[in-house]
């Protein structure tokens, strides 16, 4: 396991995630790319998947980073794939939980076990387009506007507070891929630069309302 060391004073001394994965891994290049460069100076503590062939696996390994695998399949019910999954981040002790392209849903008693630490990034301009398909979704439904968001995870799906989003266009020729291949880009840049947030303490959670610095979340643009 490689351990980075905050560059900056501000940074939370040995502020540690964990990233869930189940397949290419595109976002946690980014959040690699980014403690690399200095501009996210956290500890990728571990990273976790639930697919033993998931492509971001190798990435990891290759980045230096322990890689652990709890693959669903090995477990008669959900409880006691999550109970494992648990167990496999507890170890490293994090101070986040980071859903990157990890494709399970999870039951409330385990989100409830890492509430107010526990992200994801989805692809669509949440509360719009919850689930799978938002790309098809958002064309199909006449959308101007598409994205991504991060948010906190709560027992609804795609429903948990909203920490920050990026707006796409959506173009009169886009089909799917298309669409899908532009929100991914900045999907790349919004998880590190949001993650940064958490970090340098900027982050509260008030009740359902989100804060950075003291004020509403989305009042906040990435590059602050």
């Amino acid at each position: 396991m490689t351990r980075q060391r905050p560059v900056n004073s501000k940074f939370r001394p040995g502020f540690r995630i964990v990233v869930l994965i189940s397949g290419r891994g595109t976002n946690l290049a980014a959040i690699i790319d980014a403690v690399a460069a200095g501009a996210l100076p956290v500890e990728l503590a571990a990273v976790v998947s639930n697919e033993p062939h998931a492509l971001g696996i190798e990435l990891a390994r290759h980045a230096g980073h322990e890689v652990t695998i709890v693959r669903h399949r090995d477990f008669s019910d959900r409880e006691h794939f999550e109970a494992a999954l648990a167990e496999a981040i507890d170890r490293h002790n994090p101070d986040l939980v980071v859903l990157a392209g990890f494709m399970r849903i999870l039951t409330g008693g385990f989100v409830q076990r890492y509430r107010g630490r526990l992200v994801n990034i989805h692809p669509s301009l949440l509360p719009e387009l919850p689930g799978l398909d938002t790309h098809a979704r958002a064309i199909a439904a006449g959308a101007e506007m598409h994205g991504a968001t991060v948010h906190f995870v709560t027992e609804e799906l795609d429903g948990g507070p909203i920490i920050a989003q990026a707006q796409v266009p959506v173009l009169a020729d886009d089909d799917p891929d298309t669409l899908a291949a532009r929100v991914l880009e900045h999907e790349h840049v919004l998880l590190p630069r949001t993650l940064a947030w958490f970090a340098t303490r900027r982050v509260s959670l008030d009740g359902n309302r989100v804060l950075i610095d003291g004020t509403p979340a989305l009042s906040h643009p990435l590059d602050r």
